[in-house]
């Protein structure tokens, strides 16, 4: 169950979003707010996975209120204006829905929340979904090489093709199931696909993959 809240400074925009989410049998609406600060003090003393939140609101734009919650709670914007769209995905929203919104669009945005939800919490055996772009692509585990830290962001080598997302390395690795490894500062790797292990590189699938001095030891014992 995903325990929600909406902020909107128009009350028939949260009358839709009331309506809409007492269809929705894995969600929670907990409660809706015309005042974002007052959202804000909810939010410090309840536990919210997600946030409806419109974009254009007076005091604070929901821009802005976005970078005051907690990191892991999600957001899908609502608004009318489309030309936020390219901004709210740099801050890494769950979904961005443009009003008017009929059920099947919010059901659909709602369902993208819910599997990130139990992707981060161990409950969706098998898949992960990347964000790349304005897009969230499904991926197999057991189909993924490696993953390659690149700047800001991060590099899924799949046997076919490389997909590019906005995350660090780090935030990966806590979404990996036990099957990966560190094998270097900048690299993970799906111990499934280890085809040869030399001293200072793996070869994973057809790519090579270096190893570091500080992560042999490790690397070595999980593939005991």
């Amino acid at each position: 169950m995903l325990r929600a809240i909406a902020i909107d400074d128009e009350p028939m925009s949260l009358e839709v979003i009331k309506s809409h989410a007492a269809k929705v049998p894995f969600l929670d609406l907990k409660a809706v707010y015309t005042d974002a600060i007052l959202a804000l003090e909810f939010i410090k003393n309840e536990p919210v996975d997600l946030i409806f939140l419109d974009i254009k609101m007076p005091d604070i734009s929901g821009m802005e209120l976005a970078t005051l919650v907690p990191k892991e709670t999600m957001i899908v914007f609502t608004t009318a204006y489309s030309e936020h769209a390219v901004k709210s995905f740099e801050l890494d929203a769950r979904d961005y829905l443009l009003k008017p919104f009929n059920l099947g669009r919010f059901l659909k945005a709602c369902q993208k929340a819910l599997e990130w939800h139990e992707l981060k919490n161990g409950n969706l055996a098998g898949t992960m979904f990347i964000k790349t772009g304005y897009e969230q692509v499904k991926v197999n585990f057991e189909e993924l090489l490696f993953c390659e830290a690149n700047g800001n962001y991060v590099n899924f080598q799949l046997p076919k093709e490389k997909i590019l997302s906005r995350m660090t390395l780090g935030e990966v690795e806590k979404i990996l199931p036990s099957g990966f490894v560190k094998t270097h500062r900048s690299f993970i790797v799906n111990t499934q696909h280890i085809q040869k292990i030399e001293r200072h590189q793996l070869t994973v699938g057809d790519k090579l993959v270096p190893i570091s001095v500080s992560y042999q030891e490790g690397l070595m014992d999980r593939l005991k």
